[in-house]
């Protein structure tokens, strides 16, 4: 089939590629001149897992193409995503000018029959407000309207999509249900469902199921809060809610909040969906709320160890993308534990395996980025771990221990054992678990989230 996708970020290049992947002819358009020469060169734009090899293959088998010509992605398409950004404005409510806009240029330019699909994520009614825009100027037989949400979880996004749990489309029309299931029977030949419905449902399945995740992980983190307050583990906690099948093991790891381009923005917008209705969405606001005090707990933890002074004190912080497996900063926890110990005064020595450039452009000088994690650990006071890496999960832990000034380790991540870290005799505070070490025994000392003391 000959696609056009319009937006080459996250949603849409991962899109375009892997539809090119299963043979299709795709064409991929962004006003970003400089990013589609860059991409034409063989230049990937983000990093996620896989996404290089299957683009490099695709671009030099001519499946796969970029241009800024609108009108010429479009001449020959039979489909037409729309993958453009939908970022909250200050009200919280999804901005969709980037959607509507290019609806209204869309509705000049099609002369045939075209199924345009919204792939970014929407808030309900979105599929209306784009058939009124092409209607505006075209006759509605050359088009219908479909609402796709994508499920895509970054660091794992290329499996996903070409193995997706399922495939949500949203549309009432037959013709356009039958081009839908043309294109995406060749990923789910093991059986897993193409869920057709209306519009409004699909929209709403894609913040719905995105904000009860994010609710699960809230909820996981008040439990952690709670259990350091009671003495439980909750990482055995964890290990007993998840062996119930109607619970399952996902998403319950406790941590320092969600970030990323999806769970907050999302959240946010089903909240101001809801207000909307006049309904009054509780626990979207709690899951809210208690994910904005989690980012911070670990820069909590790290002043309550100094008595509430770090003036001066060189935090090494390992991680700084919201999740591993990505470069993405967007709404990372890092950002908010780093602001908040700049803020008091503390001096910050940062490494990621992935999203070094995206923090120096944020910050400047105002932290130091090194090449490999031990070099944040030169004339480091402590270590903070904010992103689950996996080159973070069996480092040379005496040589962590020997080169910190006060041998204490704050894991925003429970990547150690606790008995282990008892071994070496360092200070450990992790999230949900009691802290051990040798300031612990000394000065009976409790870092927990509240600052209990």
């Amino acid at each position: 089939m000959n696609i056009a996708v319009v937006g080459t970020g996250y949603v849409g290049l991962v899109t375009g590629t892997c539809f090119a992947e299963t043979g299709n002819n795709v064409i991929c358009v962004d006003i970003d001149e400089n990013k589609v020469n860059k991409m034409r060169q063989g230049e990937v734009p983000i990093y996620e897992p896989g996404l290089d090899v299957l683009f490099e293959r695709n671009t030099k088998q001519g499946r796969l193409s970029f241009t800024t010509n609108l009108a010429e992605a479009i001449e020959d398409a039979e489909i037409i995503f729309l993958a453009l950004p939908t970022p909250p404005g200050e009200d919280g409510s999804a901005d969709l000018s980037y959607i509507l806009g290019v609806a209204d240029d869309l509705s000049k330019i099609i002369t045939d029959y075209k199924v345009i699909v919204d792939k970014s994520t929407v808030p309900v009614g979105t599929a209306e407000r784009v058939h009124a825009k092409l209607v505006a100027n075209l006759d509605e037989h050359l088009f219908d309207v479909v609402s796709n949400p994508e499920f895509l979880r970054e660091g794992v996004a290329v499996d996903d999509f070409l193995k997706p749990d399922r495939v949500v489309i949203g549309t009432n029309s037959e013709k356009a249900q039958k081009v839908m299931k043309q294109l995406y029977e060749p990923f789910v030949r093991q059986g897993n469902p193409i869920i057709f419905m209306d519009e409004r449902s699909a929209e709403m399945t894609k913040y719905a199921a995105n904000s009860y995740l994010a609710a699960r992980i809230s909820f996981m983190n008040e439990i952690a809060n709670l259990c350091e307050l009671a003495g439980a583990d909750v990482d055995m906690v964890r290990k007993g809610m998840g062996s119930d099948n109607r619970i399952g093991k996902r998403f319950l790891f406790p941590g320092v909040g969600y970030g990323g381009s999806c769970f907050p923005k999302d959240v946010q917008a089903l909240y101001k969906t809801a207000n909307e209705f006049d309904y009054d969405f509780k626990i979207l606001n709690s899951v809210m709320n208690v994910n904005t005090i989690q980012k911070t707990v670990l820069a909590k933890k790290i002043k309550n160890y100094f008595d509430g002074d770090v003036a001066g004190k060189t935090i090494a912080l390992w991680g700084l993308a919201f999740k591993p497996n990505t470069d993405d900063i967007r709404e990372a926890p890092a950002l908010y534990i780093m602001d908040e110990l700049l803020e008091a005064g503390a001096n910050i020595r940062a490494f990621d395996p992935e999203a070094m450039e995206h923090i120096r452009s944020m910050y400047g000088d105002r932290i130091t980025l090194v090449d490999n994690q031990y070099d944040a650990l030169d004339g480091a006071d402590v270590l903070a771990i904010v992103t689950e890496w996996s080159v973070f999960r069996t480092p040379d832990f005496n040589k962590v221990a020997s080169a910190l000034k006060e041998k204490a380790i704050f894991d925003g991540r429970n990547l150690y054992d606790l008995s282990k870290m008892e071994e070496l005799g360092v200070h450990y505070e992790s999230i949900g678990r009691a802290p051990v070490g040798v300031k612990t025994k000394i000065n009976g000392y409790h870092g927990g989230a509240n600052g209990v003391s």
